[in-house]
C-alpha cells in the first residue's frame, strides 16, 4: 500500500452548525442543508459549456428564484428606479426617497452577482432599488449583459460604458463602485481596464466574497467545499462559459492576477470563513497590500458566500460597508 499523499486526509465527519455566530444566522445554515446533511445547492447540475439550451433554461429558473427572494425584501424599499441606456449598458438608476444630505453628490455603482449568468433584469433592477434605499445614495445598477448569448467581454464593455456615464455626471472622488460575487470580479476587472484606458479610478471600492479567480486555484476552492451551503462547488462550467476560450488567467477574467502598483482605489474586501470564495478574498487581499493599496479585510465567523440573509452579521456589515464608503467619499471621518 502506498502511504504517500500530495494533501492532508480528512476523516468523514459532519460540520455542525456553530454556537458562535447569532440564533438567525443559526436558522439560515440549517434551512440551506437537506435532512441528509446535503447542501440543497449541491443537487443542482450546471449544464455544460456548449449545452446553450441548458443554460437558459437554468437561467430562467434562477431568474424566478432571485425575483421570489428579492420580492420578500421589497415591500418597505421606497427608492424610485428608472431605467436608461448608456453606451451599449442598459442602468437601472434608483434614488433612495430619504438620501443623506452629505451623499447628494455622490454615485454608487453597482454590480449584481450571479456566477456571471444570472441575476439580471428585475432582480437588477430590485436589487439596485435596494441598495439605494439601504444606503442613502444615488444607484447605479448595472445591467450587464451576460452569456449564452454575450459571453466576455460584453459584461465587462458594459461595466466600462456604465463607468463612463456616472464619471460624466459625477467626480471621480464622490463615486463608489460595488460588486457581489461574479459583480466582485467585475469591479476589480473595470478598474483595472479603466486605469488602462487612462480614465480617473473612484473614491472606493467594495468587493463583497469577489468571484476573483476563474482559474478557481485557491485553497478554499477544496477546503470549503460542501461546507458552504451557498455555493457548495466549483463554478468552472460557469467560468468557461463566460470567458468562451479567453485566458481564464487573464486579469480582465481573474483580477487576482492583476498590476494594482500602478494605482488602485481604497478598497473593502468581505467574505465568510465556510465561503468557497474566501482564498480570493485574502489572496486578493494580500496582492493589494503588496501594492501598498489601503485595504480592509472583513470575514464573518461561519459566513457562507452571500451571506446568511437578513441576520446581525448581515446588519453589521451593511453598517461596515456604509461606514467605508462614506469615509472615502468624504461624508464621514474615518
Amino acid at each position: 500500500m502506498n502511504d504517500n499523499h500530495d494533501g492532508v486526509i480528512l476523516p468523514e465527519r459532519v460540520l455542525p452548525v456553530p454556537a458562535s455566530i447569532s440564533p438567525e444566522a443559526q436558522a439560515a445554515l440549517r434551512r440551506l442543508v437537506g435532512p441528509d446533511g446535503v447542501p440543497h445547492n449541491a443537487r443542482h447540475v450546471m449544464p455544460a459549456p456548449d449545452d446553450l439550451a441548458g443554460w437558459r433554461r437554468v437561467r430562467a429558473d434562477a431568474d424566478a428564484w432571485y425575483a421570489s427572494a428579492l420580492g420578500e425584501r421589497m415591500g418597505a424599499v421606497r427608492a424610485g428606479v428608472e431605467t436608461i441606456r448608456a453606451g451599449g449598458a442598459t442602468l437601472h438608476v434608483a434614488a433612495p426617497a430619504t438620501a443623506a444630505a452629505a451623499f447628494a453628490d455622490c454615485a454608487w455603482i453597482d454590480l449584481h452577482g450571479g456566477a456571471l449568468v444570472f441575476g439580471g433584469g428585475d432582480a437588477c433592477r430590485a436589487s439596485t432599488r435596494l441598495q439605494a434605499d439601504r444606503h442613502g445614495i444615488l444607484c447605479y445598477g448595472v445591467d450587464y449583459r451576460m452569456p449564452p448569448e454575450h459571453p466576455y467581454p460584453a459584461a465587462l464593455d458594459d461595466c466600462l460604458d456604465a463607468y463612463r456615464h456616472v464619471l460624466e455626471r459625477h467626480a471621480p472622488q464622490r463615486i463608489a463602485v460595488v460588486g457581489r460575487s461574479a459583480g466582485g470580479n467585475l469591479a476589480a476587472a473595470l478598474l483595472l481596464r479603466a486605469r488602462a484606458e487612462g480614465l480617473p479610478l473612484p473614491a472606493a471600492l467594495v468587493l463583497l466574497s469577489p468571484e476573483a479567480d476563474l482559474t478557481e486555484s485557491g485553497d478554499s476552492f477544496q477546503l470549503n467545499r460542501l461546507a458552504d451551503v451557498v455555493l457548495p462547488g466549483s463554478l468552472m462550467a460557469n467560468n468557461l462559459l463566460y470567458a468562451h476560450g479567453a485566458d481564464l488567467a487573464h486579469p480582465y477574467l481573474s483580477p487576482l492576477f492583476g498590476d494594482f502598483t500602478g494605482g488602485f482605489p481604497p478598497t473593502f474586501l468581505q467574505s465568510g470563513t465556510r465561503d468557497l470564495f474566501l482564498s480570493n478574498t485574502v489572496r486578493l487581499h494580500r496582492a493589494l497590500c503588496r501594492a501598498r493599496v489601503p485595504a480592509e479585510l472583513h470575514v464573518f465567523e461561519a459566513m457562507p458566500h452571500g451571506g446568511f440573509g437578513d441576520t446581525p452579521e448581515d446588519r453589521e456589515l451593511a453598517e461596515e460597508i456604509t461606514r467605508f464608503v462614506g469615509m472615502h467619499l468624504g461624508v464621514v471621518s474615518g
